[in-house]
C-alpha cells in the first residue's frame, strides 16, 4: 500500500471491524473480527510508506525489508558514517565489515543477493528500508548508472522495501499513528493463537522492541552479529590471525568479555522469557576484508603487514561454496575454543543477572549439524564448560535442523538435542539447491513468470518438499523424545501464509524479525482459527 488514503482506508477497516466486535450486543466475534484482517494490511499499516505522485520507478529489485526511506548516496559503510543527511547505502551485498555503515543510513540497496542475503535479514531486523538485487543498477567510484542513467554520490534516492521500487529523487514519505484497535485486535489473537511467538533478535535494542511489539521471547540470537562493530571485528580479526595458541586465547578472552555485556543487555531486556542463543555459525571469512578490495589496496598504494596478513587470511580461509562449507558446527570442531569462549561468556551473564535479581531462562543452539556423533561431540564439550562453571546453571542444549539429511535423521539428533529448531532459510536453499545469495535477482522472476514456480520458496515456505521436511522432522524428533520442543527460526516465521502451513506440522513457536512480530500473532490466530474450523 503506497497511498496514505490506502492506508487510511486500512485503518478504518480495522476500527470498525473491532467496533463490531466490541458493542454490547457484538454483531460478530471475535474470531470473525480477527478474520476480517489481513495480515497484509496490518502490515501495510505499520510501516512508512510513500505519498500518491507520478513518479518514474528507474528499476526493481526484491522489496527485503518493508518501509520507505529517502537520502543522499553514499558508496560505503564509511561514507554513511562520515554523512551529516540521511543516506541510502547503496552495495553491490553487504557483509559483516559494512554493519556500522547500515546502522547509520535510513535504506539499504543492494544490486545482489535475495530475501535472505545479509542485507535483507539484517535490514528486517532493524525495521530498516531495503530493496535488493536490484541487477540493473552498476557501481563507480562516484556514481552509479541504472539503465544507462548516472546518478552521482550525493544525489537523492527513494526506495520502497515493500515494493521493491527504486526512484530517483525525493518522494513524500508518510506513517499513520498507531491506532488502539491494533492493540485491541492483537490481544484477541493471543487469545485464540497455538504458536508461540519468539523474536529473532542479536542486540538489548533489538529485544526491547521485540518484546514491547509482543514477543514472547527470542528463538534466535545470531551471535555473529555482535562481533561486527569496529571495536570488535579487530578483535575476531586477532583471533583469525593468531599464529599461537597464546595469540588465540588472548583474543578469545578479548571476546568473552565483549559478549558478556552483550548478554548481560539481551537477558535484562528478555528476562524471564526463553532466549535461544545460537552459537557461531558463519564462516571465518566474513569476518575478513575482501580480497578484491585488499588487491585494490595493494596496486594504489601497497599493503602494510597487517593488511598482507589479512590477505593472507582471507585466502586460506575462501571457499568455492562458504554457505555449504566450514561453518556452525563444522567450525567448532575445527577452532574449539570459539563454543567455549562464548558458553563461558553466556554463563557469566547468567550468573550476573541471577545476583542482580534477574531470572533469565536460556538455550544454547549449535547449528548445521548432519550427523548425532558430530552434535554428541560439541554438546558433550558445551556440557562440560558449564558444569565446571561457578554458576552451576542448568541450560538446554539443542541443534538447528538446516538439511535434509538434518531432517531425515532427526531421531537420532534428538538422542543429543533438547529441542529443535528449523532454520528454513538454509533448509530452502539446500532443498532446492538454490543459492539464497543470487537464484532470487537471477532467475526468480523469470521463473514466476513463466509459472515454473508457484511462489518464492524464500519468502513463503514450500509447501510440497521443505514443509514435508520440516513435518517429518518433527515426526522422526519426536518418537525419539515425545516432548522436543520444537521452532521455526528462518524468515518464514514472520510470512503469513507460512505460518499457517507451519501450524499445522505441530510446531510450538515461529520467530521472526521484530517489525514482523505483530503480522505474526494475528496470523497464528488466523491459522488456529482456520484449523478449528476444517477441524
Amino acid at each position: 500500500m503506497n497511498s496514505v488514503e490506502s492506508q487510511s482506508e486500512i485503518a478504518a477497516s480495522i476500527k470498525e471491524a473491532v467496533s463490531l466486535a466490541s458493542t454490547p450486543n457484538p454483531s460478530i466475534s471475535k474470531e470473525e473480527a480477527l478474520m476480517l484482517v489481513s495480515p497484509t494490511q496490518l502490515e501495510a499499516v505499520l510501516h512508512t510508506s510513500f505519498e500518491p505522485s507520478n513518479h518514474e520507478v528507474l528499476t526493481r529489485g526484491l522489496g527485503a525489508s518493508p518501509g520507505a526511506a529517502v537520502g543522499k548516496i553514499v558508496l560505503s559503510a564509511d561514507e554513511a558514517m562520515m554523512a551529516t543527511e540521511d543516506v541510502i547505502l547503496v552495495r553491490a551485498e553487504t557483509n559483516p565489515a559494512d554493519v556500522h555503515g547500515m546502522q547509520i543510513a535510513v535504506g539499504i540497496l543492494t544490486t545482489r543477493g535475495g530475501l535472505a542475503s545479509h542485507a535483507a535479514v539484517v535490514a528486517r531486523g532493524w525495521g530498516k528500508p531495503a530493496v535488493c538485487g536490484a541487477e540493473n543498477i552498476e557501481l563507480a567510484d562516484d556514481h552509479i548508472t541504472i539503465n544507462g542513467e548516472r546518478i552521482d554520490v550525493g544525489e537523492t534516492l527513494s526506495i520502497d522495501g515493500t515494493s521493491g521500487e527504486v526512484i530517483r529523487g525525493t518522494i513524500q514519505t508518510t506513517h499513520l499513528e498507531p491506532i488502539p484497535e491494533i492493540d485491541v485486535l492483537l490481544q484477541w489473537a493471543d487469545e485464540v493463537r497455538q504458536l508461540d511467538i519468539r523474536a529473532n533478535a542479536d542486540t538489548a535494542a533489538e529485544a526491547k522492541a521485540a518484546r514491547g511489539k509482543g514477543a514472547e521471547g527470542i528463538g534466535l540470537c545470531r551471535t555473529e552479529h555482535m562481533f561486527l562493530d569496529e571495536q570488535r571485528l579487530p578483535i575476531i580479526r586477532r583471533m583469525i590471525l593468531a599464529s599461537t595458541t597464546e595469540q588465540e586465547a588472548e583474543a578469545l578472552q578479548e571476546l568473552r568479555e565483549s559478549q558478556h555485556k552483550d548478554f548481560i543487555g539481551l537477558l535484562k531486556e528478555m528476562d524471564g522469557l526463553p532466549v535461544t542463543i545460537r552459537l557461531l555459525d558463519p564462516p571465518l571469512h566474513e569476518f575478513l576484508p575482501e580480497i578484491e578490495e585488499l588487491l585494490e589496496a595493494a596496486v594504489g598504494q601497497g599493503l602494510d603487514q597487517e593488511q598482507q596478513d589479512l590477505l593472507e587470511a582471507a585466502h586460506r580461509w575462501r571457499e568455492r561454496n562458504p554457505m555449504i562449507g566450514t561453518r556452525g558446527v563444522r567450525l567448532a570442531w575445527l577452532k574449539p575454543g570459539l563454543y567455549e569462549m562464548q558458553t563461558l561468556a553466556l554463563l557469566d551473564a547468567i550468573a550476573d543477572r541471577t545476583t542482580n535479581g534477574g531470572t533469565p531462562q536460556v538455550e544454547i543452539m549449535i547449528p548445521l549439524t548432519v550427523s548425532d556423533k558430530e552434535l554428541a561431540g560439541i554438546r558433550e564439550r558445551v556440557q562440560a564448560t558449564i558444569d565446571e562453571h561457578p554458576s552451576k546453571t542448568v541450560i538446554k542444549i539443542g541443534t538447528m535442523i538446516e538439511t535434509p539429511r538434518a531432517a531425515l535423521v532427526a531421531s537420532q539428533l534428538a538422542e543429543h538435542a533438547d529441542f529443535f529448531s528449523f532454520g528454513t532459510n538454509d533448509l530452502t536453499q539446500l532443498t532446492f539447491g538454490f543459492s539464497r545469495d543470487d537464484v532470487e535477482s537471477r532467475i526468480m522472476g523469470l521463473y514466476l513468470e513463466q509459472e515454473l514456480l508457484q511462489h518464492n520458496p524464500f519468502q513463503q515456505i514450500d509447501a510440497e518438499a521443505v514443509t514435508e521436511l520440516v513435518q517429518l522432522g518433527i515426526e522422526r524428533g519426536r518418537n525419539t523424545k515425545p516432548d522436543l520442543s520444537i521452532g521455526v527460526c528462518g524468515e518464514h516465521g514472520g510470512d503469513p501464509i507460512s505460518i499457517g502451513l507451519l501450524a499445522a506440522t505441530g510446531i510450538d513457536y515461529v520467530s521472526c524479525s521484530p517489525p514482523r512480530i505483530p503480522i505474526a500473532r494475528l496470523a497464528a490466530a488466523q491459522a488456529a482459527i482456520t484449523q478449528s474450523i476444517e477441524n
